[in-house]
Order: structure tokens, then sequence, then C-alpha cells
């Protein structure tokens, strides 16, 4: 070990010591261990220098145990809300109780069961916005029942999208609609689930100065996320018969409606009017929110294809279902004759073999190492912009987004 190894490594405990001896070894062995080191590293200074306290485990997003706490307080308040709903007047009327099992059991089969990132999200950046203040246990509630409308609305829309796509699984599960019990009343179950928002927002905050912004936002990303929805209908109907039309200003505007608006603006746009903001001085952080919506549908449509099914918990069926997703406009615009001709001849069918061999051509292509320079290279623009966000409260809750998506895995 050099000198100046060897120094360092006498101020470190015994563990980081260890890790800091891998610099001795020679380059093959360096990066052969560095991914394991990172992890190493990591685990050991939470260990090692965490004793920041609550603010500074805040300032970053939250240490374990904060950020643990914030899930169990919100997952918490799912059954509170369930529960309201279940035995709402508007909702109550000539209830039998087979129809309220139905309910509850619909919810609970589509509401909690993600990885809540966007729902957590309105808390996180609520109390993001909180910084410095105290937040009493009715305003981080509220927070929770916000975080859980965009939940609500998650779940309508990928109930009602798993039947226009024929999806076979979600969330390590069958999809609703294709349960034997269930089928395509599956459809009338979406549009509840999108009911259920109205009602949870007009009982928690009808009393509140920024109701009426509150439901124009609701109503206004509802509309977009829709319009989205349709637009990436017609363009799958429109390619069906012309893979030609699937370019990338058209994906772009796909993935700007009916994903970046409800999944990144919302649970933010949220958290402000929470905090008593106006919508119409965050322009600019809107703009970089939905740029990170489209950098994350990029990656699910990667994920869809490359992806394991055991970790992202779907069978993705993208090829099958004929999509515009970000690897067929890729090889539209990179493929040669041939393999222009293997795309037209394979593309849209449920035949695994016509499946692999679509898979086949993007290889050929290396959109797999296309994909990982994109996001390189994505990155790298969303650090420079959100570290030359003046407001640190907003950089933080940009900083929180795109740790959550940047490699993600699943």
């Amino acid at each position: 070990m050099g000198a100046l190894a060897a120094s360092i490594a006498s101020h470190l405990p015994s563990g980081l010591s260890s890790a800091v001896a891998a610099l001795a070894a020679s380059p093959g062995e360096i990066v052969r261990r560095a991914a394991g080191l990172e992890d190493e590293l990591r685990e050991l200074l939470r260990l090692h220098g965490g004793r920041r306290g609550a603010a500074g485990a805040a300032e970053e997003g939250g240490g374990g145990g904060m950020t643990q706490l914030t899930r169990e307080r919100f997952v918490r308040a799912y059954e509170r809300l369930k529960s309201e709903l279940l035995n709402d007047r508007a909702f109550n009327f000539d209830f039998t109780e087979e129809t309220r099992q139905w309910v509850a059991k619909m919810m609970d089969y589509n509401v909690p069961g993600g990885k809540l990132n966007r729902g957590l999200s309105v808390v996180d950046s609520y109390m993001l916005l909180r910084q410095g203040t105290e937040v009493d246990d009715e305003d981080f509630y509220l927070a929770c029942v916000l975080g859980w409308c965009v939940e609500w609305l998650q779940a309508s829309a990928l109930v009602l999208d798993d039947i226009t796509d024929n999806a076979y699984t979600r969330r390590d599960n069958l999809c609703w609609y294709k349960l034997p019990t269930v089928g395509m009343s599956a459809i009338n179950d979406g549009v509840l689930l999108k009911c259920h928002v109205q009602a949870i927002i007009k009982r928690y905050f009808k009393e509140k100065f920024y109701f009426l912004d509150l439901m124009e936002l609701w109503n206004e990303i509802g509309l977009q996320t829709a319009m989205g929805q349709m637009l990436d209908l017609i363009t799958t109907h429109t390619g069906a018969k012309d893979l030609a039309g699937y370019r990338i200003q058209g994906y772009r505007r796909i993935v700007k409606y009916k994903t970046s608006y409800y999944s990144f603006y919302l649970p933010v746009a949220c958290a402000l009017l929470l905090n008593g903001a106006r919508l119409n001085d965050y322009v600019e952080l809107k703009n970089v929110l939905i740029e990170m919506g489209v950098y994350f549908q990029i990656q699910d449509d990667y994920l869809d294809c490359f992806g394991d099914p055991e970790v992202i918990g779907k069978v993705g069926t993208d090829i099958e279902d004929y999509k515009c997703s970000w690897l067929i406009v890729q090889a539209m615009e990179l493929a040669n004759e041939n393999e222009m001709k293997i795309l037209y001849e394979n593309y849209g069918k449920s035949d695994p073999k016509c499946v692999a061999e679509v898979k086949n051509v993007y290889r050929e292509l290396d959109l797999q190492d296309i994909f990982l320079e994109y996001e390189s290279r994505v990155y790298k623009h969303l650090v420079s912009t959100i570290d030359a966000e003046p407001d640190r409260a907003i950089r933080d809750i940009l900083k929180s987004f795109l740790k959550k998506i940047y490699r993600r895995k699943k």
C-alpha cells in the first residue's frame, strides 16, 4: 500500500481501511471489485458516519430510519382512507355487504401493491419544502392523503391500461382483469378508482384556500393523461399499418402526456399547493420534471424488452402489442434494408419466435449500448440543470427524483 493510502487508512474504521487497501490491487482487480466496494463503502459510511441526526438525514432525502418511518406512516394512511371510502355516504347508497367486499378487495389488489414512489414523492417533496419549520401531524397526514390520491390515480390508469394492452401480469400478480371473477368489469373498477380521488380531495380539502387550484390541477392532469393514452392508442393503430410512422417527436409527445405529467409533475405540484405556493411561479421546475418523466419512460421501454420479469414484476409485451416504444423508434432510424424487413415481418406478433427476431435486431443495432449512452447523457444534463437551480428546496426535490430513477432496474 502506498504512503498516502496508508495514511488515509490509519484514520479510518477497520472496514473502511480494508476498502482503501483495495486501491493497491492491479487495475484489473480494481475494475472487478469496484461494484462490490461501492456498496460496501456506502454501508460502512452509513454505520460510522451516519450520526448526523434527523436534520442531516432530511437534507439528503432521509436516512434509513427517517425514510422507513415516513413510509410506515404513509402506508398506515391507506387503511384510514379505504375505510372512509367504504363508509362514505356518496359511495354507500344501497351497498350490500357483497359490493362492499368487492370494492375493498379491488382497492387492496390495485392501489397499494406497487413501489409507492409517486405517492411518497408528494410527502418527500412537501417535507423538503418545509425544511427548517415544524410539520405537525395534520399537515403530514394531508401530504399522505394527496400522495395516496396519486397512487389511486395510478391504480386507475394501470387497471385500464392493462386491458387496452392485453397485459398479463402487473406487480408480480395477474392483472386485475385477468382474474376469473373480474374480467371486463375491471373497466368500471378503473373508473371507480378515479372517482375515489375526487371524493378524497373533497373530503379533506374543500375548506382550504387552495381547493380550487387543487381541483384544477387534478382535472388538468386527468385530461392530459387521457389524451396521452389516446395518442398512444392511435399511434399504435397507425404503426400497425406502417412502422415508418414511429418517430421520436411523436414518441416524446405520447410520453409527455401519458406519463410525465401525472408521474413526475403532479406529486410536486400537490406538495407546492399544500405549502401555499402558486404553480405559475414554478414553470421551469415543471419543465425539468417533464424531462425526467420522458427519461423514466425510456427506461421503462428498455426494461420491458431487456429487463428481468422477476425483477420488474411483469412480462414485457411492447413488441407483441405493436407499441411505439423508444426501442422501435431507434431501430427504425438505424436499421438497414434487411433489418428493416425483419422488423416489418415480426413486430406486433405474439409468436415468441417473432419476438426473438425483433430482439435480435435490437441487439445487432447495439440498442442496449445506445440506451446506456443516452442515460449517461441525460443524467449529466439533468444534474447540470438541477445544480443551476437557485432554490435549495427545489434542488433537493429534483435530486431526490433523479436519485430514485437513475439506473433503476425495475
